[in-house]
């Protein structure tokens, strides 16, 4: 099928001045990686950079969707323009998100000044898609104040929020899991706030009490290091969103403060550019697993006359000649 025609110039300032439309299809060129994608970015670069941008994750079940429209409405009551990127697992048959109609954020699904979007994970681990960094970007050069990101439950391999955003969210709830869980899971590493939803429930005491034994574990009780907060809430009733914000604000600071701020954001780019780097080498060199030197390289291999570095190397030296 024949890519439509993209009026990029068009595009991008009917989405600067707030076209939901223009926003949602400039995310759907990023998605479906379009042509006329470099031409947009190079658009949008000079209005970017403007946007907090924090990432919520957690396992399946503790309340991602229902805190995010909390702090939707804590960004919105101090007048913030709002953008939500909520990363789904992929359907097995369309390949879309599965809850795309975002069922539990339907309290902001009028307001013009929030831009809610689904994106299917398209089987990408992490939590995210793989388009995730640049619909970011689409939605800071959109004029959005505060980007949230809510990450697929994937349990144990949901780390990667953690170098997208200034700010990484863990929720866990009561019953879900121990501090040696979560632990396990990586998340004590990546949290910056940490938030135990459904704290009306029985054993949310306890969980606080094992998170802070862990994070007290950790390498962040130096002078000048942030030590993470926990925060008790129950996201349904808004209990506790108010310490949430305080949390979200005291860590922002602290960045702007200590210059992490923009070292996350240079390795977000980094990554970013490495990401798209490795995506041109591979569209340049073609499908390389069917190259006929990869398959004598490979039996070379096993035949024990080269070990696979040294015939990782001779094959980018062929690639590259």
């Amino acid at each position: 099928m024949a890519r439509r025609a993209v009026d990029v110039p068009a595009l991008v300032e009917s989405a600067r001045a707030g076209s939901p439309r223009a926003v949602a299809r400039l995310i759907s060129l990023v998605e479906d990686a379009h042509p006329a994608l470099r031409e947009v970015m190079a658009a949008l670069a000079q209005h970017t950079g403007r946007a907090r941008v924090v990432g919520l994750t957690g396992s399946p079940g503790v309340g991602k969707s229902t805190t995010t429209t909390a702090l939707v409405s804590a960004f919105r009551a101090r007048g913030a323009r709002v953008g939500v990127l909520a990363v789904d697992p992929s359907s097995p048959f369309s390949g879309g998100a599965l809850l795309g109609d975002r069922v539990r954020m339907q309290d902001h699904a009028l307001d013009p000044e929030v831009y809610i979007r689904s994106m299917a994970s398209r089987g990408h681990l992490g939590g995210l898609s793989w388009s995730t960094p640049q619909a970011i970007r689409v939605l800071d050069a959109a004029g959005c104040d505060v980007v949230l990101v809510e990450t697929v439950g994937v349990g144990q391999s949901e780390v990667e929020v953690a170098g997208l955003a200034d700010t990484s969210v863990v929720l866990l709830a009561p019953g879900m899991g121990d501090g040696i869980q979560a632990a396990k899971a990586g998340i004590l590493e990546i949290g910056d706030v940490f938030v135990v939803n459904k704290a009306d429930r029985e054993g949310a005491d306890a969980t606080v009490r094992d998170l802070r034994h862990m994070i007290s574990l950790g390498d962040r009780t130096e002078p000048g290091l942030w030590r993470p907060p926990v925060v008790k809430t129950v996201a349904s009733t808004r209990t506790g969103t108010d310490e949430v914000m305080a949390a979200l604000d005291k860590h922002h600071a602290h960045l702007e403060a200590s210059g992490d701020l923009r070292r996350r954001r240079e390795r977000r780019a980094a990554d970013e550019v490495e990401s798209i780097a490795l995506a041109s080498l591979r569209s340049r060199f073609g499908d390389v697993a069917g190259d006929v030197r990869l398959g004598a390289l490979a039996a070379r291999v096993v035949d024990g006359e080269l070990d696979p570095y040294a015939a990782a190397d001779a094959l980018v030296d062929e690639l590259t000649a």
